[in-house]
């Protein structure tokens, strides 16, 4: 994996509902990403994220464009804090992660999709 990176105090760990609102008032703004695996996205995620495993996320980073703010989450927050250092390594507007991952927003009872 990526290791843990440097992310310092300027990214956001989102609540459920902080990531429910977000994604309502910044409609186009915001991509929502989802880092983890295949057998997990398949399960169920949340309505609009884009799937960008972290097992493959070096190469599939590429595909989502640069202007756009990335908040990203995964099971249970670990792996998306990972990747959001990445991305911000790399250069995108990475903003934040949800805290708790999709875990976190099944418990709030927040939408999913399949």
């Amino acid at each position: 994996m990526f290791g843990w990176f440097g992310l310092g105090g300027d990214h956001k760990t989102y609540t459920p509902g902080e990531l429910r609102d977000l994604m309502r008032e910044q409609k186009g703004a915001v991509i929502l990403v989802d880092v983890r695996e295949h057998n997990e996205w398949a399960g169920g995620r949340i309505p609009g994220a884009v799937h960008a495993p972290l097992s493959r996320f070096a190469s599939m980073i590429a595909d989502i464009p640069k202007d756009k703010k990335l908040v990203f989450y995964c099971a249970s927050g670990m792996r998306s804090r990972t990747a959001l250092g990445h991305a911000k390594k790399m250069g995108w507007q990475a903003d934040g992660h949800l805290g708790g991952g999709i875990s976190e927003w099944r418990r709030h009872e927040m939408p999913l999709t399949r």
